[in-house]
C-alpha cells in the first residue's frame, strides 16, 4: 500500500529480512541437535542485554503503560515555544525508545520458540502497546503541519536541543501539501481498512483456496506444488521434471485469471485513491514520496535495464551453452547454472571467513564485529519452533542482533555476510545519531547486506583453487545479477504499467494483465530473436507474484544491487591501491542513518542514483563475471554441462 505520513515516530527498528533457508545436512556435530537447551552458549544470542529476565521486561512494559496517557498533556502545545516543542518531542520519542526494547525483546524471544505460549502472549501485548502508542500519538505531525513553517523554523533555530527533531520535524512540513484536513484524514484512515481487501482475498486464494496439483517426478517422488514446492522443484536437474513443474502449476494459477486479476485491480484503484486524496500526480509519486525519491529515479532504472537487455541475452546464451540445451525455454532459467559444490563451514569457520572477506572495510569495522559476534549479537542454528529464515533488528543503546538458521552451506555463510551487513550498519547508525535518526530507509538497507555479499563472493574467488569452485562461486553471483536486476526491473516495469493504465481511464482484467506480462517477459529475454523461448502459459506468472500488492516495493531490490555493486568495486580497487576515501565515505554513509533522504545519503558515498553510472557497474561486473566463466569453459574439455 501506499505509505501515507506516519501518525508518530516509529516503534521499533525494522525487521530486515532476508530468508535464507536452506535444505542441505547440517554441518558435523549439529545434526544431533534436538533441542535449544543442547546448543553452546556462544551460539545463541544473549537477550540479557536489553532485559535481564523477563520479569523485568513485565515491569517496563506495565509501567510504559501507566506512562501513556501522559503524552496527551503536550496536545495542541507544541506551537506554544520551542521549550514547549522541545519538551513534547522527547517525551514521545523517549517513550518510543523504550518501547522499542520491549518489543525486539518480546518478539526475539518468542522467535527462539514460535511454538512456546508465554513469549508469544508477551509478543502480542507489546503489539498491542504499540498500537495504543500510535494512537495516542497519531496528532504529533497533524498539529506540526498545522503551525507556521516559519514559526515552527524559528523554533529549530532558537533552541540547540532541537537538532536531533530537525529531519523529522523538516519532513512532517514537507508532507503539508499532501494533507488533507483533520476530520478528512480520520475519514481516510478509516477508509484505510479496505486498501489491503484486495491482497487479503488475493492471499487466502494464493495460500488456502487454490487447488494445487499433486505430480510425480521423475524420481518417482509426488509432490504437492504449491508456492514454496514450485520455487523448490522449478530448478530439478531433470528438464522433464522442470517442465512438468512450470506446465502443472501455471495451468492452475491460469483457472483463476479473473479472479487474480479482480484482487490486483482492486489493490491498484487502492493505490490510486491515496494518489487523488492526497493530492499526488501519480500512484509511483505517492509511493516514492515518503523516502523523497524523484520518480525519475524508478524510470532510470527501467530505461538503464532496457538498454541493456544484450547483457542478459548474453547470459541467458551462456546459460544454454552451460546446459547443454540445443533451445534454452523459459522454465530452464532457475536451474543452477553450475552443481553445487561442497563447500562447508562451521559457525566458527563462517565467522572467520566472513572477517576475512570484509578486509576493504578496514580493521575498526572488523573488529566490531567480531566483537558482535564474540558477544552474541548471533543466534545461529536451528532448533524445533524456531522462527525459520534469517535476519538482523536492534535495540538502540544496546546493539544489533542476528537470527540464523545455520545449515554450514555456501548460502548460510553468504547469508551471515548478509546480515552482518545490516547489523553493522545498524551498529554504525546508533553509535553516531541521537535516536530519532538512528533508524535508516529501506532504499539503503539492502545496500550494506549485498555488498557484503560482494566482497565474500570475490574474497573466495580470489582464494579458490580449482575450476569447480570457481565456476560454483560465478554461476551463483551471475545468477543472483539476472535475477535481481533484469527479473525485478521487469517487475517493477510491469507494476508501472498496470498502475498507468489505471490512470489512464483504463480497466485491468486477468486476461489484459496476462498479455501484457507476457509481451515484457518475451521482450526481455529475447523470445522473438530466439535467445530464450516464452511459452504462453508464462503469461499467468504476475499471478504467482506476491510484491505487485506491496506498492512499487521491488524495484527497490534492483537499486540496492545496483548501488552495492557500485560501491564494493570501488572499495575492492581502492583497497588495492592502499587507499581509504572511498570507504570513509562509505562507513559515513552507515553512519548517517536516517539523518537525511536515501538518494543524498548514496550520493555522498559516490553513487548518484540520479544516473545511470551506478547501473553500468553492475553491468560490468555481470559480464566480467561471464568473461570469467567463458576462460574456465574454454580451458575445459568438452563433456556434458556442469
Amino acid at each position: 500500500m501506499t505509505p501515507s505520513p506516519p501518525a508518530a515516530p516509529r516503534a521499533a527498528l525494522r525487521l530486515l529480512a532476508a530468508l535464507a533457508l536452506c535444505l542441505a545436512a547440517l554441518p558435523a556435530g549439529a545434526a544431533a541437535v534436538k533441542d535449544r537447551s543442547q546448543i553452546p552458549e556462544q551460539y545463541k544470542w544473549n537477550l540479557a542485554d536489553i532485559f535481564p529476565s523477563a520479569q523485568a521486561w513485565a515491569h517496563a512494559k506495565a509501567e510504559l503503560g501507566r506512562r501513556l496517557p501522559a503524552l496527551a498533556r503536550h496536545k495542541g502545545h507544541l506551537g506554544d515555544s520551542a521549550a514547549a516543542l522541545l519538551a513534547g518531542l522527547d517525551d514521545v520519542y523517549g517513550f518510543d525508545r523504550e518501547l522499542q526494547r520491549v518489543s525486539v525483546y518480546a518478539s526475539t524471544l518468542s522467535d527462539e520458540d514460535t511454538r512456546a505460549a508465554k513469549p508469544r502472549e508477551m509478543k502480542q501485548s507489546a503489539e498491542l502497546l504499540q498500537t495504543d502508542f500510535a494512537a495516542a500519538t497519531a496528532w504529533v505531525k497533524p498539529e506540526l503541519q498545522s503551525l507556521d513553517p516559519a514559526r515552527v523554523r524559528a523554533f529549530l533555530a532558537q533552541e540547540p536541543k532541537l537538532a536531533p527533531y530537525r529531519f523529522f520535524v523538516e519532513d512532517a512540513l514537507r508532507w503539508k501539501p499532501h494533507t488533507l484536513s483533520a476530520p478528512e484524514e480520520r475519514i481516510v484512515a478509516q477508509a484505510g481498512i479496505l486498501e489491503g481487501a484486495g491482497g487479503a482475498a488475493y492471499n487466502v486464494l494464493k495460500d488456502a483456496d487454490l487447488p494445487y496439483p499433486t505430480v510425480k517426478l521423475s524420481t518417482g517422488e509426488e509432490v504437492r506444488l504449491d508456492n514454496a514446492a514450485f520455487t523448490l522443484h522449478r530448478e530439478a536437474r531433470s528438464r522433464a521434471d522442470r517442465e512438468l513443474v512450470f506446465r502443472e502449476f501455471f495451468g492452475a494459477l491460469q483457472g483463476y485469471e479473473r479472479t487474480m486479476g479482480a484482487t490486483l485491480y482492486a489493490n491498484v484503484q487502492a493505490h490510486l485513491f491515496d494518489e487523488k486524496v492526497h493530492r499526488f500526480g501519480s500512484a509511483l509519486e505517492a509511493a516514492l514520496f515518503p523516502g523523497n525519491i524523484p520518480p525519475e529515479v524508478y524510470r532510470q532504472l527501467l530505461r538503464d535495464v532496457r538498454r541493456s537487455l544484450p547483457t542478459l541475452h548474453r547470459y541467458l546464451k551462456l546459460r544454454q551453452r552451460m546446459l547443454g540445451v540445443s533451445q534454452l525455454e523459459y522454465q530452464d532459467l532457475y536451474v543452477p547454472l553450475v552443481k553445487e559444490v561442497a563447500l562447508s563451514y562451521t559457525p566458527d569457520q563462517a565467522r572467520a571467513v566472513t572477517l576475512e572477506a570484509l578486509a576493504p572495510l578496514g580493521r575498526p569495522y572488523r573488529d566490531a564485529l567480531q566483537r558482535g559476534f564474540e558477544s552474541r549479537w548471533t543466534d545461529y542454528l536451528p532448533t524445533p519452533g524456531k522462527r525459520t529464515g534469517a535476519y538482523s533488528t536492534g535495540v538502540y543503546g544496546v546493539h544489533p542482533y542476528q537470527l540464523l538458521n545455520f545449515n554450514g552451506t555456501y548460502e548460510d555463510l553468504s547469508t551471515l555476510a548478509h546480515e552482518s551487513g545490516h547489523s553493522m550498519h545498524t551498529w554504525l547508525s546508533m553509535n553516531a545519531q541521537p535516536y530519532p535518526t538512528a533508524d535508516y530507509p529501506i532504499f539503503v538497507a539492502e545496500v550494506a547486506s549485498t555488498l557484503n555479499e560482494n566482497l565474500l563472493v570475490h574474497h573466495l574467488l580470489a582464494k579458490a583453487k580449482d575450476d569447480d569452485t570457481r565456476l560454483f562461486l560465478l554461476g551463483s553471483n551471475l545468477d543472483g545479477l539476472r535475477t535481481t536486476l533484469f527479473r525485478q526491473a521487469l517487475f517493477a516495469e510491469f507494476e508501472l504499467r498496470i498502475h498507468e493504465q489505471v490512470e489512464q481511464g483504463e480497466t485491468l482484467t486477468g486476461e489484459g494483465l496476462s498479455a501484457l506480462y507476457l509481451k515484457l517477459v518475451r521482450e526481455y529475454y529475447g523470445h522473438d530473436q530466439g535467445v530464450c523461448r516464452v511459452d504462453d502459459l508464462a503469461r499467468i506468472e504476475w499471478a504467482y507474484i506476491p510484491h505487485f500488492y506491496y506498492d512499487f516495493y521491488v524495484w527497490q531490490y534492483a537499486t540496492s544491487m545496483v548501488a552495492s555493486t557500485a560501491l564494493a568495486t570501488g572499495l575492492r580497487e581502492e583497497a588495492r591501491q592502499g587507499g581509504t576515501s572511498r570507504r570513509d565515505a562509505y562507513l559515513d554513509l552507515l553512519r548517517a542513518g536516517g539523518s537525511r533522504y536515501p538518494i543524498d545519503l548514496l550520493a555522498s558515498a559516490g553513487v548518484d542514483m540520479r544516473t545511470s553510472k551506478p547501473f553500468d557497474a553492475a553491468i560490468a561486473e555481470m559480464n566480467a563475471t561471464m568473461d570469467e566463466i567463458e576462460r574456465i569453459l574454454a580451458r575445459r574439455p568438452a563433456r556434458a554441462a556442469p
